[in-house]
């Protein structure tokens, strides 16, 4: 066994800070605990879904045994974007409807990290429903998961695109008008490679989908129900078995990558089936972009960064 690693502090106080000191390897690490992993506290409202969600991100990193410096946490703007500042590790907290833009750079950028991007429905439909739709179709590899709770709690309730028709808020006293969105059929029409939903009332099944999720290779989305209990109760109640609802999950014999199938399944009525709908092996974007750059670079006759980019600047004089 490795000897214990020595603070730098200790080998500076004894003049040995240029010596070799043996790390530990990843295999030798210990594993996260909720403890390490949580920051600040959560500020959500007493009975907010997105508790449970952040619950099972902390139970996802422990029992996954990940490090600090594994873990990258992205989100937009809204109550359940507030997700970076609870978790101690790297992190972004980015502009509204935007997250998934930033998150591409991270994924892209570095492919030995797993990026989580959280976001709610007004966040990621509305402003940045763009971005999931070019982010979804390219596959860039990450798990996205969405606390839709069909109203946007932060600003004190207006109506969001997947609020029903009917329902009464600020913006529409008179109560909604507007055909809601079906994140599940717009996920796999846009070329989502997974999507699944759940909901934050059942936290095993949760937890199940975000490992589903986060094993899998390419853009993997997760819609997960989370009540708002200030500004639309009762909205989930009819998938709550404990408040008279039923919790159906997607058939058994439901083939996962028949696209058409999962279509189909996503139009149930509300709240739907749960579970994965969708789930098909594709290239990543990061895998392709990797292949060109590899091609790229075999043309270069092994010239550095450095003198790759002198030559650019040689040609523009």
């Amino acid at each position: 066994m490795s000897s214990p690693a020595i603070p730098f502090e200790v080998l500076a106080r004894t003049g040995k800070a240029n010596a070799t000191v043996a790390l530990p390897t990843d295999a030798e690490r210990k594993g996260l605990t909720k403890k390490e992993i949580a920051a600040d506290h959560p500020t959500w409202c007493p009975g907010c879904g997105d508790f449970s969600v952040l619950a099972l991100y902390y139970k996802l990193i422990e029992k996954r045994k990940m490090h600090h410096e594994k873990v990258t946490t992205v989100a937009g703007i809204g109550c359940s974007s507030r997700f970076p500042y609870f978790v101690q590790a790297h992190g972004a907290h980015f502009i509204h409807g935007r997250a998934l833009a930033f998150a591409s750079g991270v994924s892209l950028s570095r492919p030995d990290l797993h990026v989580f991007t959280f976001s709610g429905d007004g966040d990621a439909f509305s402003i940045g429903g763009n971005h999931f739709n070019h982010t979804a179709r390219k596959n860039v590899k990450m798990t996205f998961i969405v606390m839709d709770n069909m109203v946007y709690g932060l600003t004190k309730k207006q109506t969001s695109p997947t609020s029903p028709i009917g329902f009464k808020s600020k913006t529409d006293t008179w109560g909604a008008v507007d055909r809601p969105i079906n994140p599940i059929k717009q996920a796999i029409a846009a070329g989502a490679t997974f999507v699944a939903r759940t909901t934050h009332t059942n936290p095993n099944h949760l937890l199940q989908m975000m490992e589903a999720a986060m094993d899998h290779d390419g853009f993997s989305f997760i819609q997960c129900l989370s009540e708002c209990v200030e500004f639309y109760a009762g909205a989930f109640d009819n998938s709550n078995p404990r408040k008279g609802g039923a919790f159906d999950l997607v058939p058994a014999d439901h083939d996962v990558t028949d696209e058409y199938a999962a279509y189909r399944l996503a139009d149930n009525i509300h709240p739907g089936k749960f579970g994965i709908f969708y789930k098909a092996p594709r290239p990543t974007k990061n895998a392709l972009e990797a292949k060109i750059n590899a091609d790229a670079r075999s043309k270069t006759g092994g010239l550095k960064d450095w003198q790759l980019l002198q030559k650019s600047f040689d040609r523009l004089k």
